[in-house]
């Protein structure tokens, strides 16, 4: 565990129940609802059982049928717990599970939160079977959304300040290296920020100046790891 990454997860923990009750607030409700959406759009054809890199309090993993998770935050895993999810406290650059156990793997707002992505993809890769998918969220860098994220890292915002954001190119690069290969895309968040997020359609494509990217992808034919 690197001191970035503990530092990450030990400011999820002093401030879970302010993350928590975030998406209980309006702006919270809206964007919540429209990246579940895009994400949904992104899960057709999977097959349980599903695991969440970093489910946080678990409330995308409710809402999306996703029954094991892991999250290095003890309050925020605590959290996930009540709301019927089996948490093991853990980080996603060493999973504790079997190799080819699940149907599906997601990585949702986790990825600019860990010491060494390419690694959680790895190990996302190996958990993954063979007829399974990985679908990855992120806030995309090359955006309004992703500007003003980076904003709040620049002035030292208590979690974004530890958040390192990238682009659709990157974290494609990322899994290439994994050996997984990009099936899909949904994107949504193509309004400007703002404290009142309006209603707005999740749609199945890439959208380069959207907020919110939804990635798909599986691993490749041979099946081992490159």
């Amino acid at each position: 565990m690197s001191k970035d990454t503990a530092s990450a997860a030990e400011a999820f923990s002093r401030h879970a129940e302010e993350y928590d009750q975030w998406f209980d607030k309006a702006e919270g409700r809206m964007l919540f609802a429209l990246e579940h959406a895009a994400v949904l759009l992104l899960t057709k054809d999977l097959v349980p059982p599903f695991l969440e890199i970093g489910v946080g309090s678990g409330r995308f993993a409710k809402a999306l049928g996703i029954r094991y998770g892991v999250e290095p935050s003890e309050p925020l895993a605590a959290m996930a717990r009540g709301r019927g999810i089996n948490v093991e406290q853990a980080f996603g650059e060493n999973l504790p599970y079997a190799d080819s156990l699940f149907g599906g793997v997601f990585i949702l707002f986790t990825l600019c939160f860990v010491n060494d992505p390419q690694r959680v993809i790895s190990e996302a890769y190996r958990v993954l079977r063979r007829d399974g998918g990985m679908v990855i969220g992120l806030i995309n860098l090359e955006s309004p959304w992703g500007r003003l994220y980076m904003k709040k890292k620049d002035e030292g915002h208590h979690i974004y300040m530890h958040a390192r954001f990238y682009d659709v190119e990157e974290v494609n690069e990322m899994l290439n290296t994994a050996g997984f290969s990009v099936e899909t895309y949904s994107s949504v968040l193509c309004q400007p920020p703002t404290d009142e997020p309006a209603e707005e359609e999740a749609r199945t494509c890439l959208i380069p100046e959207s907020g919110f990217v939804g990635i798909r992808a599986k691993k490749s034919l041979s099946g081992e790891m490159p």
